[in-house]
């Protein structure tokens, strides 16, 4: 860290109610990626900084998971109002931090807040079930109670959206929360924290400790936290779900993906050409459900590139606060890595249609600029194709035929989302039934759920048995207690009433 960082601003824990040093010494940089300068240094929490934190919400824990359910309704509501008062507030910092378009931080803040919208009607969701005269005189029925303290790890990429598909439901059913975002975008994370207080919610219910691999590390082993919930890289979740699920918790932990998108024959080429560009290159490709192969059947592919290139001609790439269509990239490591990709492809054969590599940005000079690639014949064995590159890059990969494509979607290791594009029903009906991931699009290029059904997605991107928010949500932050109970009545003598008897 040079000198000239020292004067920067500095972004602490947020425990117990309040701001706070903690004890860890060490400090991380947190950049303006438009600017490619640091902007703002970060806390690097300590072990002792997270059983800080923990106390505090395992102190607050008594308190809310007693607050009636009319109680906590009222607080999910306020916040909600809150935000969606402030979402141009909440989208500068993300820009700011993250280099996103203001426009897309402002969706993944309207995505966020459906999970609040649902959560607020906490009183459906935590509803048990009765069974009267199980036995003779016997009802059985079951209650759903929250866990206790629970984890949340999030990435950089959604530094909003990802945080709101896990603590508004946690909290709505009674948790309280230890929050660790990435130290890349930790300030969405310390707004919202503010947020929570004013919208009354008790202090010690929601904490947000910042950090790396130490904080992450303590959190998961901490004796006091009964659950993990985690979104980022699959061998990063593959390391949070076994070191979770040794220490005795209960772990989502959501992964990697490679997103296709099939496009048949008789697709509309407009509709799709608008979709692959949207899709693959919102948020500058660094989100988990964008699509990044196009496999296109050899009929149509040069029609369908001659459409994407000439869209792609359009995008304006620089500063996400001058109306730009697609900002930096978060780090200049990953810029580069990235970039690598594209010299890769090259070198395995594939055919560069459009390179972002070169071009003009609309931005600073030192700008983590890479602007929207398209890449043609991808051969699937190269790096390209297999590997997550989490960056602008689109592949177009060549198929004979729906059978072709579909055999070499469900040959991935990933099993995140996928979309079909074609004006045939049956083709559609066979596709949703056939692949093998876990959201799937038709004419629809990133399914992403709404709140009331689940994110996640099958084989190497999800480990463990709950996806993300809707049912699978609720069930994953509470536990069904079910009792059994028998009450004697007065005929059977039990409590004498005073009922006047026939003798």
């Amino acid at each position: 860290m040079t000198s000239a960082t020292t004067t920067l601003p500095v972004l602490d824990h947020w425990i117990g109610g309040t701001s706070t040093a903690g004890v860890g010494a060490r400090l991380g940089p947190v950049y303006d990626p438009a600017l490619g300068q640091v902007a703002k240094q970060v806390r690097l929490g300590a072990a002792a900084d997270v059983d800080a934190a923990v106390a505090a919400a395992k102190a607050a824990f008594a308190g809310w998971s007693q607050a009636s359910l009319a109680k906590r309704t009222q607080v999910l509501f306020a916040f909600r109002e809150l935000l969606n008062a402030r979402v141009g507030e909440l989208a500068a910092i993300i820009t700011e931090e993250h280099g996103k378009v203001l426009s897309d931080a402002a969706g993944e803040i309207a995505r966020g807040l459906e999970v609040v919208e649902f959560a607020c009607g906490v009183a459906q969701l935590q509803k048990g079930a009765y069974s009267e005269q199980a036995s003779t005189g016997v009802d059985v029925y079951s209650l759903r109670q929250a866990l206790g303290v629970v984890g949340i790890i999030s990435p950089f990429n959604f530094p909003a959206m990802v945080p709101m598909w896990f603590f508004p439901l946690a909290i709505a059913v009674g948790n309280t929360v230890v929050l660790k975002p990435s130290e890349k975008d930790p300030s969405a994370s310390l707004w919202m924290a503010r947020l929570w207080q004013e919208a009354g919610l008790p202090d010690g219910v929601f904490n947000v400790v910042n950090g790396d691999k130490e904080a992450v590390d303590a959190l998961l082993v901490h004796p006091d936290v009964a659950s993990i919930s985690f979104v980022g890289s699959t061998p990063i979740a593959q390391h949070v779900y076994s070191t979770g699920t040794a220490a005795g918790k209960r772990v989502q932990a959501l992964g990697g993906a490679k997103n296709h998108m099939l496009v048949l024959p008789d697709a509309d080429l407009d509709l799709v050409a608008d979709s692959a560009v949207n899709a693959g290159f919102g948020s500058a490709g660094e989100r988990c459900m964008a699509v990044s192969v196009v496999v296109a059947v050899d009929s149509i592919a040069d029609a369908l590139i001659d459409k994407v290139t000439t869209r792609m001609a359009s995008l304006r790439t620089g500063d996400g606060r001058r109306g730009c269509d697609m900002g930096p990239l978060i780090t200049r490591e990953h810029r580069d890595k990235v970039a690598s990709y594209v010299d890769q492809a090259v070198t395995d054969g594939a055919t560069v249609v459009v390179d972002g590599r070169k071009g003009e940005f609309d931005g600073a000079a030192d700008g983590f600029w890479l602007g929207p690639t398209l890449v043609d014949r991808v051969p699937t064995s190269s790096s390209v194709y297999t590997d997550e590159i989490f960056g602008p890059v689109l592949s177009i990969v060549r198929v004979s035929s729906y059978e072709e494509g579909l055999e070499l979607i469900n040959s991935g290791a990933f099993g995140n989302g996928t979309a079909i594009f074609t004006n045939d029903g049956g083709a559609a009906r066979r596709f949703q039934h056939e692949v093998e991931v876990g959201m799937v699009g038709i004419n629809v290029p990133i399914p992403v759920p709404v709140a009331y059904h689940s994110f996640g997605g099958w084989k190497a991107s999800l480990f463990g048995d709950a996806k993300a928010y809707g049912t699978h949500g609720v069930d994953f932050f509470t536990r069904e207690k079910a009792v059994t109970a028998r009450w004697l009545d007065p005929s059977h003598g039990g409590i004498n009433l005073g009922f006047p008897q026939n003798a």
